[in-house]
């Protein structure tokens, strides 16, 4: 079994695609999560080209979120899209980091990537609250 698939169990996979639909349930944002073992690049620049190929720059209001976790190299970036970025306080994707980083290093994956979706997802609520025509636009799978 490689890091990929060993990384997280199919149930912690499905909480994590619910933790996805809860955080977009009120908000216009689109939350990702990408999961590979290991990059060749800089982390941040590999999230980066993971966000266009997952076609999260296409985004109506350009408010996507991606969560971009590296196993191998025991690595994980959050990139947010322009739009969430012009209206989130400078501190904001590092305190959601912290939520993150705090479970990982006790081993608890799901519940840290969990708690990092529904982070964004209040965040994304407060700015991009939902509208009665919103769409879930991007898919809620873990891509990997």
């Amino acid at each position: 079994m490689s890091k990929v698939e060993a990384f997280l169990s199919p149930e912690e996979e499905q909480e994590i695609i619910s933790a996805i639909r809860v955080a977009e349930k009120n908000t216009s944002g689109e939350i990702r999560v990408h999961i590979e073992a290991h990059s060749e690049k800089n982390h941040n620049e590999r999230a980066l080209e993971v966000f266009y190929l997952l076609k999260m720059n296409n985004t109506k209001d350009q408010n996507g979120v991606l969560i971009y976790v590296a196993v191998k190299d025991k690595k994980f970036v959050i990139y947010g899209d322009k739009g969430i970025n012009e209206v989130v306080s400078k501190d904001f994707w590092d305190a959601t980091k912290d939520v993150i980083q705090n479970h990982f290093k006790e081993g608890n994956f799901k519940q840290g990537i969990v708690d990092g979706i529904l982070k964004a997802g209040e965040e994304l609520q407060s700015h991009f609250p939902w509208q009665t025509d919103d769409e879930n636009e991007l898919s809620n799978e873990i891509s990997k």
